[in-house]
């Protein structure tokens, strides 16, 4: 997730045993409670836990157990099935009608109905909400009304959006859009209950949704707890007492707290971790493919980043990055050399697997020409930004930096940026703020090709922070959402690909297992395809 929008449309510690009272998050002194509760390592989310305002992995995490939405993603497979949706019907990919299933409220006892969802889609497609995920809503007819380019809304609601009775509700799009149902899984297309809208203020501090946990509490810097709710109607009832997630501001606390019994679940294994993990978590230690890409965006915003030629410059380093040699040494096979901008997991219907081949291996001849072709690095050093709190971002960081410097020949043509927390991080990236390349990570919302490519790259998407703008890359992605046939679809997503790798509209570096490790007081533990654990999958021995 980092984000995902559809864009006009626009459419994932220290070696030192701490005491429970320092930086791990928590005051207990154990894993998890008496009550079957498990303890997780957790980082604060960048913005308030608005279903329509969260595009980053850690305030994700809250929301996949908190609410449930028409569509729920297999936890194995990633497949779209039907949650509150009884039926989604359409004949002719633009005008839908949604059934729910009777039965559902939320955890404040209000019933969930048609109009629990219309209206929080209307919300979060409002300008006026400045919700970071409006643009997933930007299909929906009228959505131009509500949230136009320039000016004011001069609607108050989505023509697209009717409300036939409690059960029924009907979306008519601007445009044909043959996988819309599928992507009705993610957070942003949730229901809001009643109380979101009469005390919002409230609603935010103590957020109320409709899936198998409630907000027990939460302190910033701190922990969240989350508890079980027992009168959940859904078929995927939570099998522990309760999640309370930890925070860290350096996940290799974590792991010694994990190691030490004081954490039961770390769900990112620190880089400098790998080469111990096996020996000293067994087979609680879990490796699994997931939909994630690591690349470097640019700041094309930038004038000095945004100049004509320059794709030979971002070619040239992308050249200069020996990725078989960092993901072997450091990242110990968590970690594939990316070949292209989607994710191996799409399997036959994501990218081209070798469209990068020849510019995303290792060769220091060709990138330093390239480099010089393309006007050399702006300013003599470029600074490759990064968040220092998790993910041990230092490591590959410099190594990145050590490579280029060293296929370069020069021992100054780059340098790693490290800047704060994550929270503190994502802000100068969405306000704008890079002078150089920074560190983009990607994971996918639903498992369609459409959700590496458009929320990214696609001109005013919300998750493209580099402001990369190509229009026949646009128009592609527009054709490719108006084919119904899915075959066809794929076949123009891979020929924007091929627009975006001609301008190397950002760096590919690799493609990102999941890993985790959880305590020997828990069982069933699981990574999805998205690489969040199974929260409410989880077992206390």
């Amino acid at each position: 997730m980092r984000g995902a929008t559809h864009a006009k449309w626009a459419a994932l510690a220290t070696a030192v045993a701490l005491a429970a009272t320092a930086c791990g998050g928590g005051g207990d002194s154990g894993g998890g409670g008496a009550d079957g509760t498990v303890s997780s390592s957790w980082g604060d989310p960048q913005n308030p836990l608005e279903p329509a305002n969260t595009n980053e992995v850690q305030g994700g995490k809250v929301l996949s157990m908190i609410f449930r939405g028409l569509k729920q993603y297999d936890p194995k497979t990633g497949a779209a099935n039907n949650m509150l949706a009884e039926k989604i019907d359409t004949t002719d990919s633009i005008n839908f009608t949604i059934t729910l299933k009777d039965g559902w409220t939320f955890s404040n006892g209000e019933k969930v109905t048609a109009k629990s969802f219309v209206d929080a889609w209307n919300y979060g497609a409002h300008l006026k909400n400045n919700q970071k995920n409006a643009y997933f809503f930007g299909y929906i007819e009228g959505y131009s009304q509500v949230h136009p380019d320039k000016g004011a809304p001069t609607a108050a609601t989505m023509s697209g959006l009717k409300v036939v009775n409690d059960t029924t509700f009907t979306v008519k799009l601007s445009q044909k859009f043959s996988t819309f149902p599928d992507t009705l899984g993610y957070a942003a297309f949730a229901p809001l209950p009643q109380a979101f809208y009469d005390d919002h203020a409230g609603w935010l501090s103590k957020p109320v949704g409709n899936g198998p946990y409630t907000v027990d509490s939460y302190a910033k810097g701190s922990q969240m707890v989350l508890k079980k709710w027992d009168s959940y109607p859904g078929t995927d009832k939570a099998q522990n007492g309760g999640i309370t997630l930890k925070v860290y501001t350096d996940n290799n606390t974590a792991y010694t707290d994990l190691t030490a019994g004081n954490l039961d679940l770390v769900d990112d294994i620190p880089a400098s971790q790998l080469k111990n993990v096996s020996a000293d978590l067994g087979g609680r230690y879990i490796n699994t493919p997931a939909g994630i890409i690591q690349t470097l965006s640019f700041p094309f915003y930038d004038p000095a980043w945004n100049k004509p030629g320059q794709e030979k410059l971002r070619t040239g380093l992308s050249m200069a990055i020996d990725r078989k040699q960092i993901t072997d040494t450091i990242f110990q096979k968590t970690r594939t050399p990316a070949q292209d901008w989607t994710s191996p997991v799409l399997g036959a219907e994501g990218g081209f697997k070798d469209i990068c081949a020849a510019s995303c291996v290792y060769n220091p001849t060709e990138a330093k020409k390239l480099v010089a072709e393309g006007g050399g690095i702006p300013g003599g050093t470029m600074k490759i930004s990064y968040n220092a709190d998790t993910g041990s971002h230092k490591e590959w960081v410099d190594a990145v930096c050590n490579s280029i410097n060293r296929a370069l020949g020069n021992n100054k043509a780059c340098v790693g940026n490290p800047i704060g927390t994550f929270a503190d991080y994502r802000n100068q990236v969405t306000q704008s703020k890079m002078t150089g390349p920074f560190r983009a990570g990607w994971q996918m919302d639903y498992p369609l090709i459409q959700n590496f490519l458009q929320p990214l790259y696609y001109t005013g998407a919300s998750s493209n922070d580099g402001k990369y703008t190509n229009p026949e890359f646009d128009k592609l992605v527009d054709q490719a959402n108006a084919e119904t046939d899915t075959t066809k679809a794929v076949g123009l997503f891979q020929q924007a690909e091929t627009v975006l790798k001609n301008d190397m509209g950002a760096i590919p570096l690799w493609y990102q297992n999941g890993s985790a490790g959880y305590s020997d007081r828990v069982e069933n533990v699981l990574l999805n395809p998205f690489s969040v654990p199974v929260y409410d999958q989880i077992k206390v021995k």
